[in-house]
């Protein structure tokens, strides 16, 4: 298989960023997929709609599986994991980008979080 210059650096991004760094990635690649979905529905593209909700809704439960469960806040985030997933699930089904968006946002504030939590952290390193 032939790796673009694009793909070799994204590939090389991905397996020297940090666990903290790659969690931003994912939150990153939901957000952006869920727009392409969302244009998809828009154009009536049905392929392309379910097609993105389907990296979406992979991306989510990568995210569920690398919660770390030894803190309390754990359960919460399964919890709002679990509700973004069934409700792109749904939004897949009924090609809704009200729900779409909803997701959307409940995405942008987490990465936001996430983002200020790693600069927090790199201060107080």
């Amino acid at each position: 298989m032939m790796y673009t210059a694009a793909q070799k650096y994204q590939n090389n991004q991905v397996n020297t960023a940090l666990p903290e760094e790659l969690t931003l990635m994912l939150y990153n690649g939901a957000i952006k997929f869920i727009k392409q979905a969302k244009s998809a529905v828009q154009e009536k593209n049905q392929t392309m709609a379910n097609e993105f909700s389907k990296k979406v809704q992979d991306i989510i439960s990568e995210l569920i599986i690398t919660v770390d469960r030894s803190y309390p806040v754990s359960e919460q985030l399964l919890i709002m994991y679990d509700y973004m997933n069934w409700r792109m699930i749904q939004a897949n089904i009924q090609k809704d980008v009200a729900m779409l968006d909803e997701v959307e946002d409940l995405l942008v504030q987490f990465r936001d979080t996430w983002k200020a939590a790693m600069s927090l952290s790199k201060q107080h390193a």
